[in-house]
């Protein structure tokens, strides 16, 4: 795969994800000698922007994906599904951010810098893991090489671009509405967003858990290698734009204080600690949006357990937890794919 530039794919290049992975591309100048951007019927013959240029949006079908280097899917999991095996039996090395392939055991669930080993030149599939997952490991994995993690407990507040564009827009018409003190009946949620949370996020289980909150225990402990971290999370919908949020209390074997959490997540080159309470200083979404840096702060030793941390995430969910991650998982392929690159 020794190539100048490669012909690279975005599948869903009209949705959120899709045009944001767009964008990473051009940013972090990846060498992409052709942009083939694919969406659904409904989407073909738009035009996407890449490097001053208008790029021609095509239906999918298993002919665009011809001579194609790597493929990046964000188009559900249902066409990942239906397409991504068969074009990668083909050749092309494919870069799923779907839920289809993430638990498979023989297909890589990659966060670069927490696992980017698992990136190995006879792969051919890779899977993006859940957008609240990718911010989530980033921050325990320092913590869990240092003292052993035993047990996480989350509680997410996600921004509605998690649920797409039609879920934004819905915020803004709801917001509108609650305003001008109309009535709002919503499509994308089970109850308006503006001005209110709502603790559901995907289908609800037998368990009462709900496909979110099992994607995100079930992907930490794939991503981290350790099948025996105790994890539970709590995922909810907050009226936010962009940028996931995570209340997180980690227990540990070994003792560690809030000044050894600082040391090792500043060995993390895409954390960035924001943590001066006294200062008023911490992690907001507004922060986050627009950036590839996960944000931590209000670290603090648990009171109720000797070995527990109390932290704060925020990063943004369209970027570090869904487009940069898989640009970034798709630099490490040309690195390990490609000798001299």
């Amino acid at each position: 795969m020794t190539k100048k530039g490669y012909v690279v794919a975005v599948v869903g290049a009209t949705g959120l994800v899709g045009q944001e992975m767009i964008k990473v591309l051009e940013e972090r100048r990846f060498p992409v000698s052709r942009l083939v951007p694919v969406a659904s019927k409904r989407s073909a013959g738009k035009k996407v922007r890449f490097r001053r240029k208008a790029w021609k949006v095509f239906p999918i079908s298993l002919d665009v994906f011809k001579n194609v280097d790597i493929a990046l899917f964000s188009a559900g999991a249902e066409i990942s599904r239906k397409f991504v095996p068969e074009i990668a039996a083909k050749g092309t090395i494919v870069i799923d951010n779907t839920s289809a392939f993430r638990m498979e055991p023989g297909i890589p669930l990659v966060v670069p810098e927490v696992n980017g080993d698992r990136i190995q030149p006879h792969e051919r599939i890779y899977a993006n893991p859940n957008c609240s997952t990718a911010q989530l490991v980033l921050v325990l994995k320092p913590i869990h090489d240092a003292a052993r993690i035993r047990r996480v407990v989350v509680s997410t507040y996600q921004s509605v671009s998690g649920a797409g564009r039609e879920a934004v827009e819905e915020l803004m018409k709801n917001t509108k509405a609650a305003l001008a003190g109309k009535k709002f009946k919503p499509k994308e949620f089970t109850y308006p967003i503006a001005f209110n949370v709502i603790p559901h996020i995907d289908a609800f289980l037998p368990s009462g858990y709900t496909k979110e909150e099992m994607k995100m225990i079930n992907e930490t402990r794939k991503i981290l290698g350790d099948r025996h971290i105790q994890v539970t999370a709590t995922t909810v919908r907050v009226p936010v734009l962009i940028g996931h949020s995570e209340s997180v209390n980690i227990e540990t074997e070994k003792r560690i204080t809030p000044a050894d959490v600082r040391k090792l997540l500043s060995s993390m080159p895409t954390v960035k600690i924001v943590d001066e309470p006294s200062k008023n200083k911490y992690p907001t979404p507004l922060m986050a949006a627009g950036s590839d840096d996960t944000f931590v702060g209000r670290i603090r030793q648990d009171v109720s357990k000797p070995n527990g941390i109390e932290l704060w995430i925020v990063s943004d969910n369209l970027r570090r937890g869904a487009a940069t991650n898989a640009v970034l998982i798709a630099e490490r392929v040309l690195l390990v794919h490609t000798p001299g690159y």
